[in-house]
């Protein structure tokens, strides 16, 4: 674990690098911007902690408003970290299969209002045989797959045939369903519109076919930063799963009404060549997908990445800018989603002063 935490009140020039910094004036704006948007809306939102990592930032977001009061993890264990600090109304939008982690999920049924997806008739009688065990109940959500090519159901039946099993079984309740959706490459926002609208129209279909088996669906959980809006216009969507609009990224640039609030900075340590910088931050500080959305250089005209490996970053100038060794240089991540997991705290800056460091206890949470 890296012990670095800078004082409250230290200027961000002062600072060691590398770092991860949050811009607290924009972070507090992408949240009013999801509160202002949900405020009168059958649609609510329930942030994905895999941005975050913290509970005392998740707990902001569902203060400010416009949510459900809770939130979802990606991992049982993740969700432990939040119902520990307070945080009780929990979704796993993933599938929870191995026994040891099926006992952990009915433990937090004790202490919260817990709910898991599904997209198998096996998996949802093994939680039903722990849940019964523990004398616990889970909530059950199908997973259907509208674009992404991994979990979920690829048909209405399926989804009605998990409903019907889960009424029928002691210890777990139907609650409804649930989906992610997926754009390839670059879109635009025509492209992300068109997109969003018909996937999550693929799970509205199966809510529809269990509806109409005399089967109540409370829950509707779909769409996220890119639909987070679109989804309010969407007859049906109860909820949101937004992680990305929180800190923001520039693969989602072009929802200006957000606010970059995650920077890292890095310092220049070499100039081997004009025209040619390399810093201290690299690919383990960082968070990309098969090599593309990288960071972009903040504020320096004519520098670019060039490269970027293990504990690198290789910036080349067109003599726009110069760049010397000490210097230091702020990036804009590319990809948001994971890059929390990759430290250990943010360094909370307003104005340019750090005003508190937090730790991510929900960090490397990966049961």
């Amino acid at each position: 674990m890296d012990r670095y935490a800078p004082s409250p009140g230290t200027s961000v020039e002062h600072l060691d690098t590398p770092c991860l910094i949050v811009d607290m004036d924009a972070y507090e704006s992408n949240l009013q911007v999801a509160a202002d948007t949900y405020r009168d809306t059958a649609t609510k939102m329930r942030a994905h902690t895999k941005n975050l990592k913290s509970p005392f930032l998740a707990q902001m977001q569902i203060d400010i408003g416009g949510t459900v009061g809770g939130v979802c993890c990606a991992k049982v264990s993740e969700a432990e970290v939040m119902v520990q600090n307070g945080i009780t109304d929990i979704l796993i939008p993933n599938q929870v299969v191995t026994d040891d982690k099926l006992v952990r999920l009915c433990g937090l049924a004790r202490r919260g209002d817990i709910k898991v997806c599904v997209d198998d008739p096996d998996n949802v009688r093994a939680i039903s045989r722990v849940a019964e065990a523990t004398d616990t109940t889970i909530g059950i959500l199908v997973e259907v797959d509208t674009s992404m090519g991994r979990a979920g159901v690829r048909n209405p039946r399926q989804g009605v045939d998990i409903a019907k099993l889960t009424n029928d079984l002691p210890n777990v309740r139907f609650m409804g369903v649930m989906s992610h959706q997926h754009v390839e490459g670059s879109p635009t926002v025509e492209e992300y519109t068109e997109s969003g609208t018909r996937h999550i129209g693929m799970c509205l279909a199966v809510k529809d076919a269990i509806e109409a088996e005399g089967i109540e669906v409370e829950m509707v959980s779909s769409g996220e930063t890119f639909s987070y809006k679109l989804a309010t216009e969407i007859p049906g969507v109860t909820e949101v799963e937004g992680g990305t609009y929180a800190l923001m990224d520039t693969m989602l640039e072009f929802m200006s009404e957000f606010k970059f609030a995650a920077r890292l900075v890095t310092t220049v340590v070499s100039t081997p060549r004009p025209g040619m910088a390399v810093t201290d931050i690299g690919v383990r500080h960082l968070c990309m997908i098969n090599g593309m959305f990288g960071p972009s250089v903040e504020g320096m005209p004519g520098v670019d990445v060039a490269d970027v490996t293990d504990e690198h970053l290789v910036l080349q100038s067109d003599g726009q800018t110069h760049l010397g060794v000490g210097d230091t240089v702020t990036l804009i991540p590319g990809y948001s989603d994971g890059l929390v997991n990759r430290w250990d705290r943010f360094i909370a800056v307003r104005n340019g002063v750090v005003e508190g460091t937090w730790d991510f206890p929900g960090r490397g949470c990966f049961h």
